[in-house]
C-alpha cells in the first residue's frame, strides 16, 4: 500500500500508535454490513481509531469502482461510525486492492490506528527502538500449530 503520511500541523509527524491496513473481500458482492456493530465496539472501547475507509467493487467484467457510503444501502451503517475517514488511501491503494479481487467481488479497505498499543509504541520510540519485522499471522496457521501442539502433548 502507498498510504499518504499521517502529519499534523506544519509537517510534524503525529504521535500515534501502530497503524494497520486491511483489505476485506466479500465474494459475490454479498456485503451485508454485519461488521459495523463489531467495528463500532472497537472504536467505542478506544481500541482502534479509524483513519480511512473505502469501499470498492469489481463487476463481472472486471471493472473496478469506488463506492460511496450513501450509494449502497448495505453501506449506510458505516456513516454512523465515529471515524476520521478520508484522504489517506490513494488511487494506487485502490488499484492494489483490486488486483486481489475476483470478478463480482467487493472489498472494504480499512486503515486504523491500534490505539491500545500507542503507549508501548511510544516507549519503543523513546528507547530508540525500531521494528525490524512484524506480520499478522493468519488464524489458520495458529489453529494448525495449536492442534499440532495438543497432539504432541496428548
Amino acid at each position: 500500500m502507498t498510504l499518504r503520511g499521517c502529519w499534523g500541523q506544519k509537517g510534524q509527524a503525529m504521535d500515534i500508535g501502530p497503524v494497520e491496513y486491511l483489505i476485506l473481500g466479500f465474494p459475490g458482492n454479498t456485503f451485508t454490513g454485519q461488521i459495523v456493530p463489531e467495528l463500532a465496539k472497537l472504536i467505542d472501547s478506544g481500541l482502534v481509531r479509524i483513519i480511512d475507509l473505502t469501499f470498492i467493487t469489481k463487476d463481472a467484467a472486471g471493472q473496478v469502482e469506488v463506492v460511496e457510503y450513501d450509494a449502497v444501502e448495505e453501506l449506510a451503517a458505516f456513516a454512523g461510525l465515529d471515524a476520521e475517514v478520508g484522504g489517506i488511501l490513494t488511487d494506487e491503494d485502490v488499484a492494489h486492492a483490486a488486483l486481489s479481487l475476483e470478478p463480482n467481488t467487493s472489498a472494504a479497505l480499512l486503515v486504523w490506528e491500534d490505539t491500545w498499543a500507542a503507549p508501548f509504541a511510544a516507549a519503543v520510540r523513546n528507547a530508540n527502538g525500531v521494528i525490524l519485522e512484524g506480520a499478522r499471522i493468519p488464524r489458520e496457521f495458529i489453529e494448525q500449530a495449536m492442534s499440532a501442539l495438543d497432539d504432541a502433548l496428548a
